[in-house]
């Protein structure tokens, strides 16, 4: 056969190969969902103040609500702890939840290029082959024994023309699984932090606790040596001894599960970084060790849907459903495929190469559905129920998402009246404190009162500590619910699937 003209032919199969690449993709094509249509931080029925209440004291100053606020990449250098930063730089670099969502971004990346390469490039095999035969030929004088050498080589293309969108949207789906992994990490890297942070300010909050409930049982044990001296001289009755030890025994008994809580805590720290609980060297936090932020970011509605990566990955989900409707769509249609090939064949292995012992074919087929029992529709009306499901899990996670922002704005604004109500409460308990103990020793007032006196104090102190601590711990709950602020990290999200694989296979007439 003429070379030029097997040349043209090949060079025909090539044409129909790209005529296949610019075919339409059926079935939807996907649109991200319309932000809320707000304009404004209208996250609760009722406006923010722009300011919280303040109060005189630890973590009581204002904090200020800054609508369209950015927020850092290391948004947890708002509260400028030093040991927080390098806890934090510890935990993402060693925690076992990070490394296995990275490590599945690779895994489903990796699966992606595997998946590219194999439906939208040509597949191209080569052959090389050696047989020995033998054959009996029938003759006049009957049949005689032939054998025969057979040497072949040669190159094998086959390819299934995109006509209808089947690699596209398959791919498609395949990106937004991509994706789907990329915000799954960044969701991680968000819940990390916020655990890290979060288990700090526990820690200092049980520690601040803990202190206060020392300060007072030592109070309470002074006062108990009062007591007893009293008694042995005669001048309380036996009663008041029995009172004030069993104050001292009650106050006491908290001590013990306050040690075990913020032992626990310790030790979730240390998992949270990646470390044993009995390794040594992590810091220790207090609440003096925290800077309450000032500001407070408040993003617009608009802006949240894309800094949440739980709304982003939901998102891809929809994205991913979509693109099966056009893969189930797309199986309605008729299939193309091209198979050549190209080679030689020789009885001698010295003359394989030699141009008249060229062999070649070039086949094209079409398969088109005639009847399937209604699956194939089937499983479109399937694929288009997905969506529904997918589009309301959407909607739902777009609605928690609003929930968490307007539950901790509201708790922001709640904490600090809260504190300036507990400040006040325990600056009042702790003056009738000092006013009883006087009055007491003059005989003015029983010691019921007294103890009374210490009770209210005593809980007033606890409370104080915990008023504050829960300021910190919504402030952080705060930049969570707003999405942490991962876009402006330097590495940012990893990249997503090659670029240039992406634009030769989405592009819709």
């Amino acid at each position: 056969m003429d070379t030029k003209y097997v040349r043209w032919r090949l060079q025909a199969a090539l044409l129909a190969v790209v005529a296949g690449l610019g075919g339409c993709a059926v079935g939807p094509d996907f649109n991200t969902p319309a932000a809320p249509a707000a304009d404004s931080a209208t996250y609760t029925p009722d406006p923010l103040p722009a300011q919280t209440a303040s109060s005189p004291g630890a973590a009581g100053g204002a904090q200020r609500f800054v609508t369209g606020m950015d927020i850092p990449a290391q948004w947890w250098s708002v509260f400028r702890s030093p040991a927080l930063d390098q806890l934090l730089r510890n935990a993402l670099a060693q925690n076992p939840d990070m490394a296995a969502a990275e490590a599945a971004l690779r895994q489903v990346r990796e699966n992606y290029n595997a998946q590219a390469g194999q439906l939208v490039y040509p597949a191209v095999n080569g052959a090389l082959g050696a047989g020995r035969q033998k054959t009996q030929v029938a003759t006049p004088a009957g049949s005689q024994a032939t054998v025969l050498n057979l040497y072949n080589a040669s190159v094998n293309v086959s390819y299934t023309p995109d006509v209808f969108g089947t690699t596209r949207r398959t791919l498609e789906g395949a990106r937004a699984a991509v994706d789907y992994q990329r915000y799954q990490v960044e969701a991680t890297y968000l819940a990390l932090s916020a655990n890290v942070v979060t288990a700090a300010i526990q820690e200092a909050s049980l520690r601040a606790q803990l202190q206060a409930t020392r300060d007072v049982l030592e109070a309470l044990t002074r006062q108990q040596s009062v007591i007893e001296k009293q008694f042995e001289y005669g001048a309380i009755a036996r009663t008041q001894v029995l009172s004030q030890r069993n104050l001292v025994a009650q106050t006491a008994a908290t001590v013990a599960p306050l040690e075990k809580a913020l032992a626990q805590t310790r030790h979730l720290l240390s998992t949270l970084a990646g470390r044993l609980p009995g390794e040594t060297g992590m810091p220790e936090f207090t609440l003096a060790s925290l800077t309450l932020p000032e500001q407070l970011p408040v993003s617009l509605p608009s802006a949240l849907v894309r800094q949440r990566p739980d709304i982003r990955a939901s998102e891809e989900l929809l994205r991913q459903a979509s693109a099966d409707i056009g893969v189930a769509t797309a199986a309605l249609y008729p299939q193309f495929t091209l198979n050549g090939s190209y080679g030689s064949a020789s009885p001698t292995f010295s003359k394989l190469f030699e141009g008249d012992n060229a062999i070649w074919s070039l086949t094209a087929g079409l398969t088109a559905p005639i009847f399937n029992g209604g699956a194939l529709r089937a499983r479109k009306r399937a694929s288009e129920a997905a969506y529904d499901v997918a589009a309301a899990q959407y909607r739902a996670t777009l609605l928690t998402a609003f929930q968490n922002v307007a539950d901790t704005l509201r708790a922001l604004e709640s904490d600090a009246a809260a504190l300036t109500a507990q400040a006040e409460s325990e600056a009042l308990a702790a003056e009738t404190l000092a006013l009883s103990e006087e009055q007491y020793k003059l005989g003015a007032i029983s010691y019921l009162s007294l103890l009374d006196a210490q009770r209210v104090f005593q809980q007033a102190h606890i409370s104080l500590v915990q008023a504050q601590a829960a300021r910190y711990a919504d402030t952080a709950a705060l930049f969570q619910a707003l999405g942490g602020g991962w876009w402006n990290r330097a590495d940012g999200v990893p990249a997503a699937t090659p670029v240039s694989t992406m634009q030769s296979i989405s592009r819709n007439p």
